[in-house]
């Protein structure tokens, strides 16, 4: 008899591999269980494929829990022997073979910016290191896979989720950060306090606030125009000095935010693009994206000051460069070893609160990623309407009275008459084309800062993944040990104190974002719409005259 599972949870297979990507609620026919966490089984369009055991249930079990989903199994690709990146050994072996071809950041691997999608490290697994939102253009119509409606008829495809967003976190060794096992070394300017202040757990920011300018966007060339790129000037307020940075560069970067940090969701980067990324329009809707996500690590306050993103904002010297680059793609203070940078209260956390605290945070999450879905979704809808329906009913206002003053020059004894209506025709024409121009001005920031926040709130539910199995490690093996272990108590705490610490800022900084976009939405409707009446008035004063 045929044995059918049912897909709990969205996932997406790696393209070119025998992953088979699914859709929650899907059904589809088991064939074998191949180990390793993973089933073989067949879509509808009979196409065959790998997906993780966790994610499906037989066809008579009942129907999706409200619970996140489940970690990934280990990958069914094994490593190959010897390219574990995380190995010392390996990295000094391959330090001269891998010179040639990662130091250089300028070389060929750089600058070519065809951007046709992300580029994998030298020694990616299979699985993707981390999770990329596509940007949203509204100038140009959104993107369908940027947008994605919570409405059950909606079949917009979904943005790929980075289920192994932490395998950085694994492979610098999670469980031997919780075990004790873990050795590094942590200089006194590495460290990062985090602070109880009696109603909430903070990172200690004692910092003097800064921002960074992104400006001056440019094409600019090589090898005598057969490669161009788009430069873009970043200069910090607190030194003036203006460095050059191009997309790949912010991509670079962005891997190593989210390698270094595996607690703190990283703000997304706009989408590549290769059709129009050469237009007017299209770079500087670029740039306005890009800026949003340099005032996001900006703010926050362990982002801001990495050594990674200073190196980034500031270094002007190409051999500095490098050998910045070089130290950022070696850091040992990774994944969990950077942990070993926290210095958190010595109060003990109570787990009860813990688990109030992060099902809290589940909730949260859960809810404002679906709103935030639709709010993105509002603004496709109502930038297509501005640009096509509303534009188009006002225009055919217009050119209806313009045609009854054209009618009315039959007559010369009504030339006033004549002239305000024509002026009235006029009036609604330009509404029209106010309309076609207003969501550069309101939906699309609107938009774009959605963009940011469905891009950290897609990796909420990895972390606080990362966090459970920590705490469950924890109680694993007290219960093995049939003892209090409070070392290891104290290092799942950190962890703790790291997880509240990080959705304390986010809320912080949530109500900051959210209030400046939605006043800056709501200023601009209102200029629209006082721009609309002033037309009308002055049409109306004419017949007066």
């Amino acid at each position: 008899m045929t044995t059918k599972v049912k897909a709990l949870y969205d996932f997406s297979g790696e393209v070119n591999s025998v992953e088979l990507s699914i859709k929650a609620g899907e059904i589809l026919t088991f064939i074998r269980d191949v180990g390793a966490g993973w089933y073989e089984g067949e879509n509808s369009k009979g196409q065959v494929g790998l997906f993780p055991e966790n994610y499906v249930e037989k066809i008579e079990s009942a129907g999706p829990p409200s619970i996140p989903p489940p970690q990934l199994p280990s990958t069914y690709y094994e490593e190959p022997p010897g390219e574990d990146p995380w190995s010392a050994e390996n990295s000094n072996s391959n330090t001269n073979q891998q010179q040639n071809q990662q130091d250089d950041f300028w070389d060929d691997d750089w600058d070519d910016d065809s951007e046709t999608g992300q580029q994998p490290p030298a020694n990616a697994h299979s699985t993707p290191l981390e999770f990329r939102q596509p940007a949203l253009d509204i100038h140009r119509g959104f993107d369908t896979h940027s947008v994605i409606s919570t409405n059950a008829g909606d079949r917009a495809p979904q943005a790929k989720k980075n289920f192994n967003r932490f395998s950085a976190f694994v492979k610098s060794g999670g469980e031997s950060y919780i075990l004790g096992t873990a050795k590094v070394s942590v200089s006194e300017a590495e460290k990062v306090y985090i602070m109880d202040s009696g109603t909430m757990i903070l990172w200690n920011d004692q910092h003097k606030g800064y921002n960074v300018e992104v400006a001056s966007p440019k094409k600019e060339s090589k090898m005598r125009g057969l490669k161009s790129y788009i430069a873009y000037k970043l200069t910090p307020s607190y030194n003036g000095i203006q460095v050059s940075r191009r997309y790949k560069h912010f991509d670079w970067l962005h891997e190593r935010l989210e390698e270094k940090f595996c607690l703190i969701p990283i703000p997304p980067l706009p989408d590549k693009q290769i059709s129009g990324r050469y237009e007017e329009q299209f770079i500087e809707h670029r740039r306005l994206q890009l800026q949003l996500f340099v005032d996001c690590v900006c703010r926050h306050p362990v982002l801001s000051q990495s050594a990674v993103w200073k190196h980034f904002i500031e270094c002007t010297d190409e051999k500095m460069w490098k050998a910045g680059k070089r130290k950022a793609e070696k850091d040992a203070l990774v994944g969990a070893n950077y942990f070993a940078c926290l210095q958190v209260p010595d109060k003990v956390i109570d787990p009860f609160d813990l688990e109030r605290h992060t099902e809290n945070a589940h909730r949260f999450v859960t809810s404002m990623d679906n709103s935030v879905k639709n709010v993105m979704a509002l603004a496709q809808d109502q930038t297509k309407k501005c640009q096509t329906q509303y534009k188009r009913e006002y225009q055919k206002i217009g050119l209806t009275f313009q045609m009854l003053g054209t009618s009315f020059d039959l007559d010369n004894s009504s030339v006033n008459l004549t002239t305000a209506i024509k002026r009235t025709g006029e009036a609604y024409n330009n509404i029209g084309k106010m309309f076609e121009e207003q969501p550069k001005m309101d939906w699309e920031p609107l938009a774009d800062q959605m963009h940011i926040y469905k891009g950290m709130l897609a990796s909420f539910p990895d972390i606080l993944q990362v966090h459970k199995d920590a705490v469950n490690k924890h109680k694993e093996m007290e219960k093995s040990q049939q003892m209090a272990l409070p070392d290891m108590k104290r290092r799942t705490d950190v962890m703790s104190y790291s997880l509240l610490a990080e959705i304390s800022n986010f809320h912080s900084q949530r109500e900051e974002d959210f209030k400046t976009a939605m006043k800056t939405f709501l200023n601009e409707q209102i200029n629209l719409y006082q721009n609309a009446t002033l037309e009308l008035r002055k049409a109306l004063q004419m017949f007066d005259q």
